[in-house]
Formats: C-alpha cells, structure tokens, sequence
C-alpha cells in the first residue's frame, strides 16, 4: 500500500536539502516542479487563452518562472507577473526567470501600490490565475501591497492555481495568515502538507490534487521526520515519527470477503459498559457500531437500575447488569458510553485487565478528573485507544477547548506523550496518533457527524476492528475512514441510521 506523507515546513526543507546532498540540483527540483505545475494548467484551465502567473521572490516564484517556460513551449499565451523587481530575484529563482525570459515569455512587473492596475489588467485578460506568490516557509502575517494583491486575486472571478500551498496559509497549522488565496485547486510539491488540511487550510486549497513527484524519494521523505526533530533539540519531545493520510487501502487491508466456513465467534465480541438514567441509547449504539464494522457478538453492560430499559430496546444487543460481572471473556472492551460520572472504581477494574479496550465519553472525563486513573492508562500494557472529542481533549490536557482546536496536532501528540496509548482526536480532519508518535489524517467526513451518538458508533467500530486482533496501525485508522465515509452518505440523519450506513459501505468491501 502506498503512503501519502503529510509534511510540516521544516521536515520538507530537510528533505529538499538532502535531496541536493545526495547529487540533485535545486535547478532540477525547480525544473521538475514547474513542469508539473504547467501539466496541471493544462489539464484543468477552462479555455483557451492567456494563463497568469503571480510570482514572489522566493522558491515559489522560481517555480512560477520555471511553470511560464514550459507552458511557453506549448504555445500557451502565459505572462507572469513578478510582486518584486526582477532585478532582485536571485538563486536559482533568477536562473528560471532567465530561462524563461529565453523562451519568450512575458514578464511584467507589479511591486508596489502604484502597479496595482497592471496586476488587475493581466488578471482581467487571463483564463486562469497561478499563485506562485509564497511556499511553505511563510510565517508571518500578511499585509499592505501584497494583502492588497491577494484581495485582486481572490475577487477576479478566474480558476486559481496555488503551487505547493494557497499563499497566505501556514504551512503547519493551517491557520490563515492575515488574508489568503482562496484556490480552486492545489498542486503539492512532493508532498502534502498540514496547512492543506488543517483549520482554515482546507477551505482555501480548493481541489487538492496529488502531490508533484520532483524526484525526492520515499527513503529521503520518511528520514525528514527524524532529521527534523533531531534539529529542534533533545528536549522537544511533540514531534511525530511519522504522519499520513488515511485512503482506501486501509479499507480494504481490514474487510474482506469472509471465510465460507466463518461463525460469529470468527469476528470478536464486544462489550460495552456504560449507560445511566437519562442515557441509556449511548451504550447501544456503541453496540450497534460494533456490529455495523462486523462484529459477530456485542453487549452491553450497563448499571443495574437501568439494565431494564436497556434490556427491552434492542433484540440484537445481549445486555447485562453490571451486578452480573459478567464481562471478563470480552474480545474488545468498550468504557464511557452515557456512563455518568460516577463508576471510577469499576473503570479502574477494566484497565487492570488486559483485554484491548476503547476509553470514551464519560470514561474520559473520569480519568481527566482522577489522577490514579491517569496513571493506570499510561501504564496500561493492553492495547487502549482513547476517543476524546475537542472538549474532553481539553480536560484531559488541563487546557481549554479553544487551545485543543488552534492547534489540534500539538494536542494530539501531547494526549499521546502523557497517556501513553492511541489516541482519536475527534472532529473535523480526525487525527489518529499511536503511542510510537505516528498520525494518521482522515480526510473523510461531513458536518452530518455532529449529531448526539455518532461518537458512540465510532467507538463500538473501533472495538470491533480490535476485537480482531490485527494490526492497529490499519484497523484504527479505518474505523475512523470507515465511520466518516458512512457519514459523507445521503439518507441518514440519526446516529442509529448512522450505523446502517456504515454496515452497508463495510459490506460493499467484503
């Protein structure tokens, strides 16, 4: 199975520099980069008729010149539109300009306030705008002349390009940086990159297309981990060994067609301890999750005095009183489902075991709230996937949920340094951290999910791929892509209807 990386800034530079260390020019990755980026013009511009480049003064630009030369070549109408006086560009930016400028395309300049009309009148005579303004290595806030140009960009009504990232967009966080091109689409260069997918990143990347092979390797890709965190010092410990995007190869690495001769004892059983007065369909749907991602068994365990109402609900949930103790040959375990607050004592006992167990809801807030708990989970030596959503993230971490979502792979990665287990950081862009440091980016989902219960599906899936007994670096991740595609679907609205939908898309694979 292919890996698509996810890089941050600095590990992408380290793996452009050894790269070059290793015998390729700059001028070679430049000229493979703006090869793919005129490829991808060609493909997607809506008409015939004049392509605009917006070049900087950095590598991005140098790509944009390399970008204008190719498409030059292929007798397409291009200008480029420098936001600096060529006289500056220097490097190997200059040596692209330069060869550009031999190829005969038309280079203008608009560098200042004053030049804004010349920028507006190559935008109004274009058919198609490439930002080719700032890359990765942008961190500080945009403002003056170059806000104003990003302004033009977005308001110009024509397809845009953004090479490598939308300028405007930190490559890390996602977070806009003052103002930002709102692409139509993205061309990574290399590989992907945290601001395509993070915070505001995804709304302003437009169509993200597959990442621009320039000639770095897998081997150089994956080494760019280590060598940046070894450039942040000893001391920095939040760092990930290595990061991905979840596609659907994990799918089909974890369902299957089923053996002829499988029974319901082939595929785990599932319990599920949780349920109170007032929250009694958590538990079940928790359940009916399991069941959905291909559990052959599932019951519920839930507090005596509602163990009736639990009881009489569903015919294929088995349910039991918790006085019954009754859970201990469990495949998977489930902790937290509408459990209240108030079962410490029982949460201890279940991660004294050694079954592989899912921590969620209020067993999260339990063990947020309790030291000694805290404690057991990071010492725990049964495989434990912890489920919190941005609020309880917050209360496991002693932060607000506000500090959870401005930077949500620095919060992951700090659940994973302190309780020493998986965590699914849920939300939108879910982010799935092992205890060895490597996240997983599940690009699917829709704003369908935020609904009472749709949690409570996801963990009874992640239960079930545990019941299984197979590798967590597959299985985790695709109960997560699995649940968000379900709930991409149309036609379901409730999380029990969520659980349908996932039964059906599990099917489809098997």
């Amino acid at each position: 199975m292919d890996v698509v990386h996810i890089l941050t800034a600095d590990q992408m530079h380290c793996a452009d520099q050894a790269c070059m260390a290793s015998g390729t020019s700059q001028a070679s990755l430049m000229g493979r980069a703006g090869q793919a980026v005129a490829s991808a013009v060609i493909a997607r511009r809506p008409a015939t008729g004049r392509v605009v480049i917006i070049t900087g003064a950095g590598n991005n630009g140098g790509d944009g010149f390399s970008a204008a030369a190719y498409l030059q070549k292929s007798r397409i109408a291009v200008t480029v539109v420098s936001l600096v006086s060529t006289a500056e560009i220097a490097g190997e930016s200059r040596e692209q300009l330069s060869h550009a400028l031999a190829c005969g395309v038309k280079v203008r300049e608009a560098r200042s306030g004053e030049m804004l009309g010349e920028l507006e009148r190559w935008l109004n005579r274009s058919v198609m705008v490439v930002d080719a303004i700032f890359g990765t290595g942008l961190s500080r806030p945009i403002d003056g002349f170059i806000h104003d140009v990003i302004t033009r960009i977005n308001s110009c009504g024509r397809p845009v390009l953004s090479v490598d990232i939308a300028s405007g967009i930190c490559a890390d966080t996602g977070h806009v940086l003052g103002v930002a091109v709102k692409a139509d689409m993205t061309l990574p260069i290399a590989a992907l990159k945290w601001g395509h997918w993070l915070a505001e990143g995804r709304d302003y990347t437009g169509m993200l297309l597959p990442a621009a092979d320039i000639g770095i390797s897998d081997a150089l890709i994956r080494a760019s981990w280590e060598r940046s965190a070894d450039a942040k010092g000893a001391q920095e410990r939040l760092h990930a060994r290595s990061s991905c995007l979840i596609d659907d190869g994990f799918l089909a690495r974890s369902w299957g067609k089923r053996p002829r001769l499988s029974h319901k004892g082939s595929f785990g059983h599932v319990w599920v301890l949780g349920g109170s007065v007032g929250y009694t369909g958590a538990p079940q749907l928790a359940a009916l999750g399991a069941y959905a991602a291909g559990a052959g068994l599932a019951s519920v365990v839930c507090p005596d005095e509602v163990w009736p109402v639990v009881a009489a609900a569903n015919l294929e949930v088995m349910s039991h009183p918790e006085s019954s103790a009754c859970w201990q040959q469990a495949d998977a375990l489930v902790a937290g489902p509408g459990w209240g607050r108030k079962r410490a004592a029982l949460l201890a006992t279940l991660l004294t075991t050694t079954i592989p167990m899912v921590i969620d809801a209020d067993a999260l807030n339990i063990i947020a709230a309790d030291q000694p708990l805290q404690k057991r989970v990071a010492e725990r030596a049964a495989m434990t996937v912890m489920t919190p959503h941005p609020g309880e993230a917050a209360r496991l971490l002693a932060m607000t949920t506000e500090e959870v979502q401005a930077d949500r792979k620095e919060a992951v990665l700090a659940l994973v340094d302190r309780y020493r287990c998986w965590v699914v950081l849920k939300g939108s862009e879910t982010l799935i951290v092992s205890p060895d440091r490597d996240i997983y980016l599940n690009p699917f989902g829709s704003p369908r999910l935020a609904v009472a219960g749709s949690g409570d599906v996801l963990s009874g899936i992640i239960a079930a791929q545990l019941a299984k007994g197979e590798s967590p670096d597959i299985v985790i991740p695709a109960a997560v892509a699995l649940h968000g595609k379900a709930g991409e679907k149309q036609g379901w609205y409730l999380a029990g209807e969520l659980a349908k939908a996932v039964a059906c898309l599990r099917q489809s694979l098997e």
